[in-house]
């Protein structure tokens, strides 16, 4: 420790390799001002907007002729930004959009402005009829709760209904439909929607049991359009496309749709370099111990950051260009620590998502699944659309 027995300053001060630059009393040349940060002071998280249209596009290439298709962009687009993706997105040619909150449906209409249909899959939920009416968003009744609601609070306005298929989480099942079968003339639903639970998985018996029950269902919804496919059912082919699709993971770079272009690219500031003896231990819990000699860089993010703590320990690598940096020790909240040995010039900045490695390569060492991944990335990333314009809300 500092003072300790066998410290010395002058071997402290040489083992630590790269700092950020000085500022205050001790650096009388370099005074503490703020007027604008360098871009290297936060990890910045690129998003190509054009990428996401070109995914779009081919992801409606894929559906039947006639088929519609819309996005999905709830959880502020998959957390790259709902009101910079969506007009991107209204610009390619997408009139329909899907959310899974009114308020988020309400803050899209801002984006979007008048024109677009805009559906809310959680429905009518109590609170939200003045934003349905205001900002004139269509929800997916799911219950024969929410279609009393409905016809009680907002009587002439636009409404889809949600149908419970088969997944056994949200929507009217048969017996509701029927229930409900003298309201759907004042209803005049203009959609009706359900969701395959192993669209994933194209060999799995529910997804032709599903669609057969959409079919059956349309029956007693004469002249409704349907949609049942996200990204998954695309793939599964015509049978699964109805009148409208919703992709939504696949529009971001993320399997099943495995032709997708990548959308974004991370990349995590250097704080510091130090040199580590072997023997020593970096992290916490001293989980990481040197075998060898070592330089390790700790960089600016961790898993407040979306960086899973299981990623942690050799779960993972960042890259300097091409080449591989093993992440070591424990992910921290804010820090990961990484074996930059190997270079021979540490960069200001190492890649975490880039051209060698995904949100599913992340995903599949984590444990977990891409969506995951790319809803989790924190808010304190600098997001930069590929246009160099900012989030609107970004400090």
């Amino acid at each position: 420790m500092p003072g300790g027995r066998g410290w010395k300053p002058e071997e402290a001060a040489t083992k630590v390799l790269t700092l950020l630059p000085p500022c205050g009393p001790l650096a009388r040349e370099k005074p503490c001002r703020s007027p604008r940060r360098p871009a290297i002071a936060r990890a910045r998280l690129e998003i190509d907007l054009d990428a996401i249209a070109r995914n779009w596009r081919a992801l409606g290439a894929l559906s039947a002729p006639g088929v519609e298709t819309a996005a999905v962009v709830k959880a502020d687009a998959y957390g790259l930004g709902a009101a910079v993706v969506a007009p991107a997105l209204a610009a390619a040619g997408a009139r329909s959009f899907f959310v899974a909150l009114a308020e988020e449906g309400a803050a899209l209409r801002a984006s979007l402005g008048p024109g677009p249909a805009i559906f809310v899959f959680a429905g009518l939920m109590p609170g939200d009829a003045g934003l349905c009416a205001a900002a004139d968003l269509v929800p997916c009744l799911n219950s024969p709760g929410q279609v009393a609601d409905f016809l009680r609070l907002l009587p002439g306005r636009r409404c889809a209904l949600q149908l419970d298929t088969g997944m056994n989480r949200l929507g009217l099942e048969p017996a509701d439909l029927e229930a409900i079968a003298p309201d759907l003339g004042r209803l005049a639903p203009v959609l009706a929607i359900s969701h395959l639970a192993c669209s994933d998985e194209p060999d799995h018996p529910l997804n032709r049991a599903q669609a057969a029950a959409m079919t059956g269902l349309a029956a007693r919804l004469p002249g409704v359009r349907l949609s049942l496919a996200a990204t998954g059912g695309i793939l599964l082919g015509p049978a699964f496309h109805f009148a409208l699709v919703r992709p939504g993971i696949g529009l971001f770079g993320g399997l099943p749709f495995g032709a997708g272009e990548p959308v974004v690219a991370l990349s995590l500031p250097v704080v510091q370099v130090r040199e580590v003896a072997r023997g020593e231990a970096v992290g916490y819990g001293a989980a990481w111990v040197a075998a060898e000699p070592a330089r390790i860089a700790t960089v600016a993010a961790g898993y407040a950051d979306g960086l899973l703590r299981a990623l942690g320990d050799g779960g993972f690598d960042l890259f300097a260009g091409a080449v591989r940096c093993p992440v070591v020790g424990r992910i921290s909240m804010d820090l990961v620590t990484v074996d930059v040995t190997g270079l021979a010039h540490v960069p200001p900045a190492l890649d975490v998502l880039g051209p060698h490695q995904g949100i599913d390569d992340l995903a599949r060492a984590a444990g977990t699944i891409g969506y995951e991944i790319l809803t989790s990335l924190g808010p304190r990333y600098e997001r930069v659309y590929k246009d160099g314009s900012q989030r609107p809300d970004a400090p």
